[in-house]
């Protein structure tokens, strides 16, 4: 675990790909737990550490995490993450480079529980939930293409769905239309960039994440590091 920022009522994390944020049915130890075991050893806490999840990632995404350390900065950030007061920002790595290098994306989204699984559509459908993000490639390698994505809604694996629809499957992928798996198990999205007003302090808290090592990642991005 990579602790990225920390103050008293909040703690931003690295996750790996393959980590998951909160406790499901595989009974596997979830992020949240390590930070957990990270404070109360940090700080010689007794008793039980209070932590509040307020956004998660999926399993095979790397990137940033917000934690709550107080229950007032988790019931404030959780109003802010319903108000879209809380700004992300992902890289993805695809295959395929889209038709326009930037644009918005506006589709008709619909879960399948039972797949776990999205599907976009064009037109509005029953129970489906519009779902928009901007996108802009801002780097090419000879094989692959990254892309900068701003969600403007957060729906269940949007950027996953939206990519693949227009014909740009993320790396690794094979859910949403990639051929070939990482060899790690990952998916190449990474939850690059958080923005957001501390919901204590007021201050203006912008936290970028450390890139994966992995040799693809590390060369494509080298140019457009901040």
């Amino acid at each position: 675990m990579r602790v990225v920022f920390e103050d008293n009522h909040l703690i931003i994390v690295y996750k790996e790909s393959g980590e998951m944020v909160q406790g499901d049915k595989t009974g596997d130890k979830p992020l949240s737990e390590s930070v957990k075991a990270y404070i109360k050893e940090q700080y010689a806490k007794p008793g039980r550490v209070f932590l509040g999840v307020v956004h998660r990632l999926d399993r095979p995404v790397f990137g940033l995490v917000v934690f709550a350390k107080t229950s007032k900065a988790l019931e404030r950030l959780n109003r802010m993450f319903a108000n879209g007061e809380v700004h992300k920002s992902y890289w993805a790595i695809t295959k395929e480079c889209p038709e326009q290098l930037e644009g918005t994306l506006e589709h008709w989204l619909v879960r399948n529980e039972k797949q776990n699984k999205s599907y976009a559509y064009d037109k509005e459908k029953p129970h489906a939930k519009l779902a928009r993000l901007k996108y802009r490639v801002v780097a090419k390698s000879d094989n692959y293409t990254l892309m900068e994505i701003v969600l403007l809604t957060g729906r269940h694996h949007q950027i996953r769905c939206q990519l693949s629809k227009i014909g740009c499957p993320i790396k690794g992928d094979l859910k949403y239309g990639a051929k070939r798996s990482n060899p790690d198990g990952s998916i190449s999205l990474l939850a690059r960039k958080v923005e957001f007003i501390h919901p204590v302090s007021r201050q203006k808290i912008s936290v970028v994440s450390p890139i994966p090592q992995d040799p693809l990642w590390q060369a494509i991005t080298e140019s457009v590091r901040e």
